[in-house]
């Protein structure tokens, strides 16, 4: 009798996040690639939206809603993840916003500092660090975090989302050394430029002509969520057994070619040319 392949069984996967835009992106891919997503957002409406399209194509898809900068969130999520699946396979921590934001460092209040470390950096630390016993009991696991290329670079008027973000990337490569010896990658993206309810391309044209796109970024075009999706897949993924401790641009080359403008009106600064 000959021998058959046997499908691998399906990975949980937490996707902090995960209704719109790139979360939204990431949480359709991994269903799509057979595997049981718990989806946690703050908007119920955009969430149970994107489980219903999920589920209607086949995928599996569970719900939590909830703001996950608060400590009841993540525990209720920790005994979910516990209490049906046993641990996470994989863990996208894609929560993040530089907004609220002053225009400048000066003015701005240290409440929004606050805020600030709640949306990008902090709720890192606190869902690994409720998820990553079960992972570290099962000998494996994936953790890949989102962070931003303005953590590489600098963004004027936002120094305080940029900095925590930098944390992200830093705390990425040093728990991934960490751990290393139990079987668990961890990884990091940094977009930019992604189309998506957040920063929406008509926001970022502010009235300019899309055809500019071509000269100002190598890629010629604005981010999708499946471009970002794409690249966490492969880092979850066994293609990336040998990868660990990495941030990786997803940015159609802007952090390559990347350089803050002054306006042309003489006020303020922009990362795209103001003129063709």
């Amino acid at each position: 009798m000959g021998h058959e392949d046997v499908p691998p069984a399906p990975r949980t996967v937490v996707v902090t996040g995960g209704a719109l835009g790139i979360g939204g992106g990431i949480s359709r891919r991994f269903a799509a690639d057979g595997d049981q997503v718990v989806l946690l957002d703050i908007d119920a409406d955009a969430a149970h939206a994107t489980a219903a399209e999920i589920t209607a194509a086949g995928g599996s898809c569970t719900v939590l809603v909830g703001d996950i900068t608060h400590d009841d969130t993540v525990a209720r999520l920790a005994a979910h993840v516990q209490e049906h699946h046993g641990h996470a396979d994989v863990l996208v921590n894609n929560v993040g916003d530089f907004r609220p934001a002053k225009s400048f460092f000066a003015k701005s209040p240290p409440a929004q500092w606050q805020r600030l470390h709640e949306l990008n950096l902090w709720h890192v630390f606190a869902v690994t660090h409720a998820l990553l016993p079960g992972m570290i009991d099962a000998g494996r696991g994936s953790i890949v975090n989102v962070s931003t290329v303005e953590a590489f670079r600098g963004i004027p008027g936002n120094a305080v989302y940029s900095a925590y973000n930098a944390g992200v990337s830093a705390f990425t490569k040093s728990l991934a050394v960490e751990l290393g010896p139990s079987g668990i990658r961890v990884n990091a993206i940094a977009p930019d430029l992604a189309d998506t309810p957040q920063t929406p391309a008509a926001l970022m044209l502010a009235g300019r002509d899309p055809a500019l796109l071509r000269s100002w970024l190598p890629a010629g075009r604005f981010g999708r969520p499946e471009d970002f999706a794409g690249v966490v897949a492969f880092l979850a993924s066994d293609d990336a057994a040998f990868v660990t401790g990495h941030t990786v641009p997803v940015d159609g080359g802007t952090l390559a070619a990347s350089g803050w403008y002054g306006r042309a009106e003489g006020r303020g600064w922009t990362n795209m040319p103001d003129r063709a």
